[in-house]
């Protein structure tokens, strides 16, 4: 018989033995040769590692960790369209689908005087 985890496994013909309760002393009966089998699911094998033996970037960089805020967070791209107010040629824009589907988007302009506008595609 072979066990792997809690699993016990019939050594005549490999089938899964059901009614395992871990009891070093109990037979299981294999359900499709009918061969006897020790219950071996109490055998626990514990594995340690020390976190060197795996060395990575990331655990390396874990100290490092940055916190964003919304601030930081640059959701806008920049275009060179000149601000209708203050006649500024780059102002910052971002695109989203407010009529249906199969029309265009709407263009959201933000110049750094506080001037916005917006136009349809």
């Amino acid at each position: 018989m072979s066990a792997i985890g809690s699993l016990v496994f019939c050594t005549d013909c490999g089938n899964l033995l059901d009614g395992s309760a871990g009891d070093a002393k109990a037979l299981l009966v294999c359900e499709v040769c009918g061969a006897s089998n020790k219950d071996t699911s109490s055998k626990v094998v514990i594995t340690r590692s020390k976190s060197s033996a795996f060395p990575s970037a990331l655990r390396a960089k874990r100290s490092e960790v940055q916190t964003l805020t919304e601030e930081d967070m640059q959701t806008d791209a920049t275009i060179r369209q000149t601000c209708e107010k203050c006649g500024r040629e780059e102002v910052r824009y971002y695109t989203q689908q407010l009529r249906s589907a199969d029309e265009g988007s709407t263009v959201f302009y933000t110049c750094e005087c506080g001037h916005k506008w917006n136009t349809n595609n």
